[in-house]
């Protein structure tokens, strides 16, 4: 099977179930965008970062790619069996950063982004999560979206600034806090 398929030179793509939409379309844009965050995600564990945050990670970008495929498929049309996300999905993100704010100091001022790579990078991707969420929000005010998706999204940029502070401070870099003029 080739890789290419010309199918789409005309600028429209197949959503699951066969719908051909322009690919400027939100549910184009929604699941792009999350594409473009598990990318970020595997240049984090691409990082020095601890075993256990990698496989975490990893766990996360399968996550994703579920979350993609609930945004690819066409609400009306898809007979696909599409995998869905479950709470524990949720609830590990927030356990993890549970976890990870026994080990970090109190949060007392807003953090500037960088500091090294890997931190960047939690940066990067914290701000590439949220503009997924905010364009799956507004699919979700024009066709129907999972609620989890939403919520999963919401917890997964927590979660990454988190990784971030952690990061930093595992590797003893210190935050860049935000001082503002006057």
């Amino acid at each position: 099977m080739k890789i290419y398929t010309k199918t789409g030179d005309k600028g429209t793509t197949a959503l699951i179930g066969g719908t051909r939409v322009p690919k400027h379309h939100i549910r184009i844009e929604s699941y792009g965008t999350v594409d473009e965050l598990n990318s970020w995600i595997g240049l984090i564990r691409d990082q020095n970062i601890a075993e256990h945050d990698r496989d975490i990670l990893k766990q996360i970008q399968d996550r994703l790619f579920t979350v993609g495929a609930s945004l690819a498929a066409d609400p009306e049309r898809s007979k696909m069996v599409i995998p869905d996300l479950h709470p524990e999905d949720i609830e590990l993100l927030e356990q993890e950063m549970d976890r990870m704010n026994l080990e970090l100091p109190e949060l007392r001022h807003f953090i500037l982004p960088g500091g090294s790579n890997a931190v960047s990078c939690c940066h990067i991707a914290r701000c590439v999560c949220r503009r997924a969420e905010r364009i799956t929000v507004h699919l979700a005010e024009e066709s129907p979206v999972e609620e989890k998706v939403v919520i999963y999204l919401n917890r997964l940029s927590d979660y990454l600034f988190t990784l971030g502070r952690l990061v930093a401070h595992q590797q003893q870099v210190p935050e860049n806090k935000w001082v503002p003029r006057g």
